[in-house]
């Protein structure tokens, strides 16, 4: 009675003494979720989500940089030291190329399938951008894109149409100026500081009369009559009056204080700022700002860049199956409804835009849906740096009038021929 008694006692201990370690076996996953305009808030509590249903995984959060440029250069410095700290890393749309073309991305094709199915129900643009050497380089989180702000209230009292050119758009900016009476109310405001706004700057009217910057393999496609005809655009409208002189020194920012002040009637600028116009304390057009596809040129049709924000995960990460498995839960659908819900974040799930939960939060979603129907992504190169450098700074000197617009286009080729080949 005794042995069989210290048997199953013995048993019990080994029992235990085995299952021990599984108990407490755990996975600590560390993921940077960028700066606050990529709301960690949020990412946290779907983070809190995954942890409840997934009791063996703890994660930690990094966060920092203001700017895209500032986080760019935080993880360049960190991949490129091939630092095993950081499992999973957000970031922006125009990395992919350049971050799994140094080797500091895991392609996730072995854990999520290919990318085609991966993929499958996101935005169109998401099929170029998340994917590198057709491997799935990253997961969309969150779309943004460059949205064209209106003031709602101005329109209506004028009875003007939403204007589907720039040409019509000048015509109605001038219209309400003469009409308001006031010498500081600007037409429309862009960014034409050499800023991450101004390739977009450069790229909306070169896209929108059908034009390719690059073709499927990176290679620049450049057609120098329709950029100097975009670049001559801008100038013409600041020689009308409609954009300021000085515009070649308005960054991001600056264009969102200017409409949040109620002296724009048009804005170019981010998804992220509608919250800045409708909830900061100091906007002056709550309630009174719309939201619309881009103007093309004459004979043109509506482009836009589209941003947004990825999940990837590092190449140097100790744990990347079970980064892919977050990955995916960060990615998903619901996730996406989430942030779109609480966030009022653009979905990269198309349908979301018509989800009455959705909309009941965000209204505004409906007119954004069509707008990011023709989003764009600006160029992918692994290069990108260099590219975004030549497109910026030409274009803020083009808006400067200290480069034409035909010579800072044939600089433009000349620079970016060598990069993009």
């Amino acid at each position: 009675m005794q042995r069989k008694h210290f048997i199953n006692a013995a048993a019990l201990s080994l029992l235990l003494h085995l299952a021990a370690p599984a108990a407490l076996a755990q996975t600590t996953l560390r993921v940077f979720s960028g700066g606050a305009n990529q709301r960690p808030d949020l990412m946290r509590k779907l983070f809190d989500r995954y942890e409840a249903a997934n009791p063996g995984v703890k994660i930690q959060i990094e966060t920092g940089g203001a700017t895209s440029e500032l986080q760019r250069q935080y993880l360049s410095t960190l991949l490129n030291a091939k630092d095993s700290t950081i499992d999973v890393i957000l970031i922006d749309i125009i990395n992919p190329a350049q971050y799994y073309g140094a080797g500091w991305l895991e392609p996730l094709d072995a854990y999520l399938g290919p990318a085609a199915t991966a993929l499958q129900g996101r935005l169109p643009v998401y099929l170029t951008s998340a994917v590198v050497n057709g491997k799935l380089a990253a997961l969309p989180a969150f779309a943004d894109a460059m949205l064209m702000y209106y003031r709602r209230d101005l329109l209506d009292k004028y009875k003007i149409a939403e204007p589907k050119t720039w040409d019509e758009l000048a015509t109605a900016a001038r219209r309400v100026q003469k009409a308001e009476g006031n010498p500081n109310l600007q037409g429309l405001s862009i960014q034409g500081a050499p800023s991450e706004g101004a390739v977009c700057t450069f790229l909306l009217p070169y896209w929108s009369q059908g034009r390719e910057f690059n073709d499927a393999s990176g290679k620049l496609t450049l057609d120098r009559v329709a950029a100097t005809r975009g670049l001559q655009q801008w100038l013409t409208m600041v020689d009308q009056g409609v954009i300021k002189r000085n515009v070649a020194e308005v960054k991001t920012p600056d264009t969102v204080n200017e409409f949040k002040t109620g002296q724009v009637i048009f804005a170019i600028n981010w998804a992220w700022a509608w919250d800045r116009f409708q909830d900061d304390a100091d906007s002056k057009v709550k309630g009174r700002v719309g939201v619309m596809p881009m103007p093309a040129m004459t004979s043109g049709k509506s482009a836009t860049c589209i941003g947004g924000w990825l999940w990837a995960v590092s190449a140097f990460s100790k744990n990347k199956a079970a980064s892919a498995k977050l990955v995916q839960f960060m990615g998903s659908r619901d996730s996406s409804r989430f942030l779109a819900v609480e966030g009022v974040l653009l979905p990269v799930y198309p349908d979301i835009y018509g989800d009455a939960e959705v909309l009941k939060h965000a209204p505004w979603f409906k007119d954004a849906a069509e707008v990011v129907a023709f989003g764009r992504s600006r160029p992918m190169s692994a290069r990108y740096g260099e590219v975004s450098d030549t497109l910026r700074t030409v274009t803020s000197a083009v808006l400067a009038r200290t480069l034409k617009p035909e010579d800072g286009v044939a600089q433009i080729e000349r620079r970016l021929k060598r990069v993009m080949r």
